[in-house]
């Protein structure tokens, strides 16, 4: 540890710290100082940058001038020279550094965080051990290593601003353990979520998390994924029991062991859920599952205004309506979906809509869609339909599902789409979202709403020509004005400056001083989250 910590001080020797430090290099303080330095060179790495440092009063300070880019990445020789290395530990095959391959995993057409850079090879590990070995090598050389698990991602989780090379997730996708009478089973990173479902319906259980239909395990952790079902079932951090994680140097920890309640030490469990990457590869993953409902039924209600719609949402959520998914989508954007063909065959009132699911007992759901629409009307609702046929209820919910694919098949050539993804109190989400549609409308431009309102989270979807700078720097200011008004989550590689402004220095410092320690050489997904 203390090789570790002298490793780390020599890098940064350029940071000095204020004038006190050479009045105490004789005392038992300068010893205490060198000590913390790999913790305190992290915490003023966020802190420094991000405050009017440093203060006289403050002893301890380090000036942003005085913080030296500590950290260099392999150049193309070097880099080379590790994926070689790479071929030979985990075999040729599993290597690749074709062109179409490179594209496609690091741009996405559906994401407006994307970078010009694109990885040096693509890497397909099928076990940890393999992952573990790939690590060794890119810590010996300083390549810079990207996750990536199904490229479902819409803000740029997996581009290689750095280059480097991107980790494919999508050989490890075994099943290891399932554990039907314990609800839990262990699974590999790889693991699509829909095909996981299906393979363990027949015991009752299932992951009721919604995203993406193409989403894995990995990724859906590594980004605590929300869907349609958060509402009634939570996010992807409340299915996470147990993480394999391979480290940037190799190693290889498991959070903790299967049972559910234990207090063993911290929860390192939570700290790499939602980490995207930057703290260390997740493997493997055990997970909750839930006990399927003996019934469902979906529902679709119809207003006037988007304001109509959101405050029928809110009023829903405030009075405890039973609902186990309340999604919204414009008129716009139920236009999209009759452009491009209908959703199942049927063409769809083109008015803001909700999307209501509910789940239970013949006489719970009768009760709760007899609520929804009670609640429905007093905001104005123009048509409220149910269903609970299989069939009814794919060809009512199936809008909402086909939404973005919608946007994708209508957008004019040379234009991109500009997506966002807001959080917001539910007690404000509906003047928000009437706001910022207001808003968007100035601009002149294609702008659609729809999302996870029973959440308290929107999508805001713009069309823009990302080569007429006038349009993408106002489309640019519309959306960080949303930021600031919404306190806006943060994540994603095009909102970093968001978490900033959410958190606070001193906190984004703690986070920095946790990636230093696991990470020193900022090889894991760098450039997420916040900036070394």
């Amino acid at each position: 540890m203390r090789g570790h910590l002298r490793q780390l001080f020599t890098a940064s020797k350029r940071i000095s710290f204020a004038a006190s430090l050479p009045r105490m290099k004789n005392s038992g303080n300068a010893k205490l100082i060198y000590a913390a330095t790999g913790t305190l060179f992290g915490a003023a790495t966020g802190i420094a940058s991000l405050k009017n440092w440093p203060d006289q009063n403050q002893p301890w300070a380090l000036t942003q001038a005085a913080i030296p880019r500590a950290r260099f990445y392999a150049d193309e020789v070097t880099t080379l020279k590790g994926l070689e290395e790479i071929r030979r530990e985990i075999g040729d095959d599993a290597v690749s550094t074709d062109g179409d391959d490179l594209e496609e995993h690091g741009h996405s057409e559906w994401s407006t965080s994307n970078t010009a850079v694109r990885a040096k090879a693509i890497v397909r590990p099928s076990s940890t051990q393999q992952v573990s070995a790939i690590a060794k090598i890119c810590s010996k050389y300083k390549i810079p290593m990207v996750p990536y698990g199904a490229g479902s991602s819409v803000e740029g989780n997996f581009s290689s601003p750095h280059s480097g090379i991107c980790i494919d997730m999508s050989q490890m996708d075994k099943v290891i353990e399932f554990h039907p009478d314990d609800l839990d089973v262990v699974v590999q990173a790889g693991v699509n979520w829909t095909a996981l479902n299906e393979q363990i319906k027949d015991s009752g259980l299932f992951l009721p998390l919604d995203p993406s239909p193409t989403a894995q395990i990995g990724g859906m952790v590594a980004t605590n994924c929300s869907g349609t079902n958060a509402m009634r079932y939570g996010t992807m951090k409340d299915y996470v029991l147990s993480l394999t994680v391979v480290l940037a140097d190799g190693s290889v920890i498991k959070t903790r062991h299967r049972p559910r309640k234990t207090s063993a030490g911290y929860n390192l469990t939570a700290l790499f859920t939602g980490s995207e990457g930057t703290l260390g590869i997740i493997t493997e993953a055990t997970l909750k599952l839930a006990i399927i409902p003996p019934r469902q039924s979906v529902a679709t209600a119809s207003f006037a205004t988007v304001k109509d719609a959101t405050t029928a949402a809110s009023k829903m959520i405030r009075e405890g309506v039973n609902l186990a998914a309340l999604e919204l989508m414009d008129d716009l954007q139920m236009k999209v979906v009759n452009l491009s063909g209908g959703a199942d065959g049927r063409k769809w009132e083109e008015s803001p809509t909700l999307f209501l699911k509910f789940s239970g007992t013949d006489r719970v759901i009768k009760d709760s869609i007899d609520s929804a629409k009670r609640v429905a009307r007093s905001s104005g609702c123009q048509s409220f339909e149910s269903a609970t046929s299989e069939e009814s209820m794919a060809s009512l919910w199936s809008a909402r599902k086909q939404a973005l694919w919608a946007c994708l098949a209508t957008r004019p050539e040379g234009t991109e789409i500009w997506s966002t993804d807001v959080a917001v109190p539910i007690s404000r989400m509906a003047d928000l979202i009437d706001e910022c549609k207001k808003e968007s409308a100035k601009l002149g431009l294609f702008s659609s709403v729809l999302g996870h309102v029973g959440d308290g989270n929107f999508h805001q979807m713009i069309m823009y020509n990302p080569n007429d700078p006038e349009e993408t720097l106002n489309v640019k200011e519309f959306v960080d004005g949303m930021m600031q008004k919404a306190g806006e989550h943060g994540i994603g590689l095009g909102k970093k400056h968001c978490l900033v402004k959410e958190l606070g220095p001193e906190t984004i410092g703690v986070m920095k001083a946790f990636k230093l320690s696991v990470d020193p050489h900022w090889l894991l997904n760098p450039g997420k989250i916040f900036d070394e």
